[in-house]
């Protein structure tokens, strides 16, 4: 896999990202009990929520930088926990305030994959199905495409299945 390569399967991944989202009304986008309590909007969030870290660790890694703390507090140690306060942050913001984010997240994160050497070393991890890229910098390995792939396998099939039972109705 060459940086051109990853560069053109994350921007093919982020607009059907906004495909998929373009399609489902804000008020729907509000409604809770997609995942568990959560409504797509906080699924949205938390997925948003988690792209910082990564970024900052590989901009770290870029610069030969110890890893930074997370952007969450420091007593949180379980994903549940990091989870929960995640969905407690983002709460009272409004469908379009994450979806704002969700696009300019992405479009840091687009700078930093270009900003990464020509020949930076990507790893393509087969696994069930799927491709997952890596990149290396140094002994270092950062998931790349973790925001798509946590959508795809975890988030994106609850929310297909939330609609059509919602449409079913």
């Amino acid at each position: 896999m060459t940086k051109s390569k990853l560069l053109n399967w994350l921007r093919e991944e982020y607009t059907q990202w906004e495909a998929f989202f373009a399609q489902i009304e804000p008020e729907r986008m509000e409604q809770p009990g997609v995942a568990g309590h959560w409504s797509i909007k906080d699924i949205v969030a938390h997925l948003n929520d988690w792209q910082p870290k990564l970024i900052a660790s590989i901009q770290a890694a870029q610069r030969g930088e110890p890893e930074p703390p997370p952007p969450w507090p420091a007593h949180l140690q379980t994903d549940d926990e990091i989870n929960a306060w995640m969905y407690e942050n983002n709460r009272g913001r409004s469908v379009q305030e994450v979806l704002d984010e969700s696009r300019r997240l992405f479009q840091q994160f687009l700078a930093v994959i270009e900003g990464l050497p020509d020949d930076v070393r990507i790893e393509d991890v087969h696994h069930g199905g799927r491709i997952y890229y890596l990149v290396w910098l140094g002994e270092k390995r950062f998931p790349v495409g973790e925001f798509f792939d946590h959508f795809h396998d975890d988030h994106e099939p609850e929310i297909r299945a939330w609609l059509a039972q919602a449409k079913n109705q």
